[in-house]
C-alpha cells in the first residue's frame, strides 16, 4: 500500500519519528545479541570497556567492526585495519548514491549528518519507505526515528557486552547469525519490482559468493557491489532501447 507525503509541522515530525522507531524495533532482535558478542570479543582482544563504544559509535558498521576486532593487535596495524574497513564499508558509497536523489532539497551539512548514521538496515528501511510513497518524498523524521533507535541500541549493547564479557557463550549455536540475513530477505521482499529489476541483486550475489570462496580477504564486498552496478547499467540501457 502506498502512503502519501510526510506531513509537516512539529507534531507531524514527532509522529514520523515514532513511526521510524516502530519500524526499527524488529531489527533489535539481531542488533542486541550481535552487539553483546562484539563487545565481548573486543575486550578479549585488548579493548577497554570505554573504547568499545568509541569504536561502534564512530564507525557505525557492524561488519567492519567485527573485522577490525578480529585483526586487532598490539601495536595495531593501522594501514591493514584502514584498508579492510574501507573495503567492507565501500558498499556505503553505493547506498549513499541511491539516496542522493531524495536528499537534494536538504542543505549539504544536513545530508552529511544524516549519512554519517547510514547503515545497511537504515538504508533498506528508508528506501522501502520512499518507494511506498506516491511522491517519493524523503521523511527526515522517519529516518531519524530509525537511526536513533538502532544507533543507540548498537552502542549501548556493545558497551554492555564489553562490561559483562561473553556470558552468553557462543551465540551462533542459537542460530543468531541468521538474524541479519533473515531481516534483509524480508526487506528485499518489500523492494521487489519484478524479475528484471532483481537482476542486479542476483549478479551482485553470485559475484560476491564466488569472490568470497575464491579470493582471500574482504574483496567480495567491492566486487559484488561493482557487479551489481554494472548489471544495473545494462538493465537501464536495455529499458531505454525498448522505450
Amino acid at each position: 500500500m502506498q502512503t502519501t507525503s510526510p506531513p509537516s509541522g512539529k507534531g507531524a515530525f514527532l509522529t514520523e519519528v515514532i513511526r521510524g522507531v516502530k519500524a526499527s524495533l524488529p531489527l533489535l532482535i539481531a542488533f542486541i545479541p550481535f552487539g553483546l558478542l562484539l563487545g565481548s570479543q573486543a575486550v578479549q582482544q585488548g579493548f577497554s570497556a570505554l573504547e568499545v563504544p568509541l569504536l561502534t559509535g564512530l564507525n557505525f558498521a557492524g561488519g567492519s567492526e567485527f573485522a577490525a576486532v578480529g585483526l586487532w593487535s598490539i601495536p595495531p596495524a593501522i594501514m591493514l585495519l584502514a584498508s579492510v574497513t574501507f573495503l567492507i564499508n565501500s558498499r556505503h558509497i553505493l547506498m549513499g548514491a541511491a539516496l542522493t536523489p531524495y536528499l537534494r532539497h536538504l542543505p549539504r551539512w544536513k545530508v552529511c549528518i544524516l549519512l554519517f548514521f547510514l547503515c545497511d538496515e537504515v538504508w533498506a528501511l528508508t528506501l522501502t519507505d520512499l518507494q511506498s510513497r506516491t511522491n517519493k518524498r524523503f521523511s527526515p523524521g522517519f529516518y531519524i526515528g530509525i537511526t536513533v533507535c538502532l544507533y543507540l541500541c548498537w552502542v549501548i549493547f556493545t558497551f554492555i557486552g564489553a562490561r559483562t564479557g561473553n556470558l552468553l557463550g557462543d551465540l551462533t549455536r542459537y542460530g543468531i547469525d541468521m538474524a541479519f540475513p533473515a531481516v534483509f530477505i524480508m526487506l528485499l521482499k518489500g523492494m521487489w519490482r519484478g524479475a528484471r529489476n532483481a537482476m542486479p541483486w542476483a549478479m551482485s550475489l553470485v559475484v560476491a559468493v564466488l569472490a568470497y570462496r575464491l579470493i582471500p580477504g574482504a574483496w567480495y564486498v567491492p566486487l559484488g557491489t561493482l557487479a551489481g552496478i554494472g548489471m544495473t547499467i545494462l538493465v537501464v540501457d536495455k529499458e531505454q532501447e525498448e522505450a
